[in-house]
């Protein structure tokens, strides 16, 4: 690490994924200015922070408010002087067929999910590019490259995204520049926002297939944001379904149309139920990092840890190809030999 620590900005950091990358982050001795819109989850992860010896800064902020972020980056840079890691986290959801939701639910949901990460990127370019340095991460899903049925809205939105780094990342190598630009791919995750996301179902949100700790995503959100790779996918249901969507998606339709609806969909959804749509969910307090799926939670990924160890594999892979070669050159002729000559 640097001489001073390194300092970051992460979105959504209120609660679920961000809370838990805030908390990686501090743990790793990096300064952390959290941005979101509950207040008191801001307040009680800067609290996290400051307990795993980093230091926080509270910027309440709305990302589909651009000038909001711009002035959240404005206030990092005033009080810390730069910024080297911008993670892009913050999302908002809706659970709800397409035709059964208002276009008003839906631009919104494209508003923090999709332009949330295109501000961000932009005030963290702002800073960065003069110094031709820094790390920005979008935060994806296996959903961007697969869209499923009740959450149109938020597939399309990480879809546009998977475009966004494309294009960007292309103009940031013709410029030669040092600042890059990786994105993080993630399966189900354990977070408060089934909880809290808005649905027009009859039962309440859950995630499907294997279900992982938040604090799998955030480690790896911390490898892509000190890495030199284009992406970084966590999981073993994400890769299945990115490479899934690319050899067979109109059968993959058929599939999901069959019996995914049912499976996003837990007990009956309650009449009273609270979500966070359009403002946050402040009156009922501080949310944490995990939802409550724990009981089904992994808290590894198997494929995770070979993506961060690929190096080590291919030479231990490359060792006992070696041996196996040698062995049979020699160890093998040898044997042949002394049967021979029995």
């Amino acid at each position: 690490m640097a001489d001073s620590p390194e300092i970051a900005v992460i979105t959504g950091a209120s609660a679920g994924i961000g809370r838990a990358t805030a908390r990686e982050f501090a743990r790793l001795g990096c300064k952390v200015a959290l941005l979101g819109r509950g207040r008191a989850g801001l307040e009680a992860a800067a609290r996290e922070v400051e307990e795993l010896g980093g230091e926080a800064i509270v910027i309440p902020t709305d990302v589909a408010d651009h000038e909001a972020v711009e002035r959240a980056a404005d206030r990092v840079i005033g009080e810390w002087g730069r910024i080297d890691v911008w993670v892009n986290n913050a999302f908002a959801g809706i659970f709800s067929r397409f035709m059964d939701m208002s276009l008003d639910e839906y631009r919104r949901v494209t508003d923090v999910t999709y332009f949330g990460q295109v501000h961000g990127t932009r005030a963290a370019l702002k800073q960065m590019l003069p110094r031709n340095s820094g790390t920005i991460v979008l935060v994806g899903s296996a959903l961007a490259y697969r869209g499923i049925p009740l959450q149109s809205a938020y597939c399309a939105a990480k879809h546009a995204l998977q475009g966004f780094q494309d294009s960007l990342r292309v103009e940031l190598l013709a410029m030669n520049s040092r600042v890059r630009l990786t994105m993080v791919q993630l399966p189900g995750v354990n977070t408060p926002q089934f909880d809290w996301i808005r649905a027009h179902t009859e039962g309440a949100p859950r995630p499907v297939g294997a279900i992982y700790q938040p604090e799998v995503a955030a480690r790896a959100i911390w490898k892509a944001a000190h890495s030199s790779r284009k992406q970084w996918i966590v999981g073993a249901p994400a890769y299945q379904a990115i490479e899934a969507d690319k050899l067979v998606s109109p059968l993959l339709d058929r599939y999901l149309a069959r019996g995914s609806i049912e499976a996003q969909q837990g007990e009956p959804l309650a009449p009273d139920r609270k979500d966070n749509l359009f403002e946050p969910l402040d009156d009922v307090g501080d949310h944490g990092a995990h939802g409550r799926f724990d009981r089904q939670s992994r808290k590894i990924s198997p494929l995770l840890w070979a993506s961060e160890n690929r190096g080590w594999i291919a030479a231990g892979a490359a060792l006992a190809l070696g041996a196996g070669l040698v062995t049979a050159r020699f160890g093998g002729g040898e044997k042949n030999g002394d049967a021979t000559h029995a």
